[in-house]
């Protein structure tokens, strides 16, 4: 045998080893991770859950939510704040260890944006009594490491910190996917952190600046690349109910909440201005109030000029998802034949309905 061509026989068959183990280990890690802006075809679901987890009662209900959107196909899976109660259980690191294992367990890409129970409200002595700002920077660090989402299966996202004037807000985030924009935006009930102490005004106008920036980027690029519609997440509702327009007296009232000065006027604000100047739909998601809920409540402004003051934005929604007591999620449908592109299904979870008297 000519040894030669058994040493290249042998050089090839080792080449095709390592180039079929390099294919499979391509494939296994694509099968895992998965990169922003692969929406397939023209439609896809994804599912937005919130506010839960506040007791023992609904701690025991989430398994049966997971098992809903486990079951289900979805692109993604978005968390809009609040795994705890306002008081209970305490912020402790168990606790947001135990949440992260928990979202991590989806078998789909799970996004999360803060709530102001997961770390705003922790200064509460039935909290725990801890110091909001360390217990928002250890949310961070547990959280929000690598630009990826949680889940079993990881979607690939751009974090405002990518830029070193925001290097502190990893949690706002962005993805495209099936020409759709999506953005987190961290915004929190119990007025945005607003109006308690001072050092809570500093942080809240630190990541107002930061929120407004990141919403603003985010438009841009949807019209530069040419998204057909916009999805905004957040967790707090904050306060289409405060401006809604007195028609009959030609009037805009705006009411900041306790007397205190609005932790959201400014994100409204700019909600009108970007959605206005959008060809397209645009969608906020959100949670807090804790109900069910699709409507239409943002208006034009005097800034919009008189002969629209007061009028409907046609282009704009509001989705507020299930929150405790009830335990149930949405299921969005994007669908870019629609002309809205975006419709919404309650998902009731059959275990977790109340027992009829």
């Amino acid at each position: 045998m000519d040894t030669r061509h058994y040493s290249l026989r042998s050089a090839f068959a080792r080449i095709k080893l390592i180039l079929s183990a390099l294919c499979l280990a391509f494939l296994v890690g694509c099968a895992a991770m998965q990169p922003a802006g692969e929406g397939g075809a023209g439609r896809f679901e994804f599912a937005l859950v919130g506010d839960q987890q506040y007791n023992p009662e609904s701690e025991a209900k989430f398994p049966h939510i997971m098992d809903g959107l486990n079951r289900s196909n979805f692109a993604f899976v978005v968390h809009v704040g609040d795994f705890k109660g306002g008081i209970a259980p305490p912020c402790d690191d168990r606790l947001f260890k135990l949440r992260k294992e928990q979202f991590d367990a989806s078998r789909h890409p799970f996004v999360y944006t803060p709530g102001d129970n997961d770390w705003t409200d922790c200064h509460d002595p039935k909290a725990g009594g801890y110091d909001s700002a360390e217990r928002l920077a250890k949310l961070r660090e547990i959280f929000f490491q690598g630009n990826q989402s949680l889940g079993q299966r990881k979607l690939m996202v751009r974090r405002q910190s990518d830029n070193p004037k925001y290097s502190k807000f990893r949690e706002n985030a962005r993805w495209s996917y099936g020409d759709v924009l999506f953005v987190t935006l961290h915004l929190v009930g119990s007025n945005n952190n607003l109006g308690r102490v001072p050092e809570a005004d500093a942080e809240y106008r630190e990541r107002n600046a930061a929120n407004l920036a990141w919403l603003k980027e985010a438009f841009d690029v949807a019209k530069r690349e040419g998204s057909r519609a916009v999805g905004i997440f957040m967790q707090a509702n904050p306060g289409f109910e405060d401006r809604l327009p007195q028609r009959r007296l030609g009037l805009l009232r705006v009411a900041p909440p306790r007397g205190k000065p609005s932790g959201f006027s400014d994100i409204l604000s700019a909600l009108e201005t970007e959605a206005l100047a959008f060809n397209g739909p645009v969608v906020l998601m959100h949670g807090d109030t804790r109900y069910f809920r699709v409507d239409k409540p943002l208006f034009r402004s005097k800034e919009a000029g008189p002969g629209n003051f007061g009028r409907q934005i046609e282009n704009f929604t509001r989705v507020e998802t299930f929150g405790f007591p009830e335990s149930h999620w949405v299921r969005v449908i994007v669908d870019l034949k629609d002309a809205s592109v975006f419709s919404f299904k309650e998902e009731i979870v059959d275990k977790n309905r109340f027992a009829k008297p």
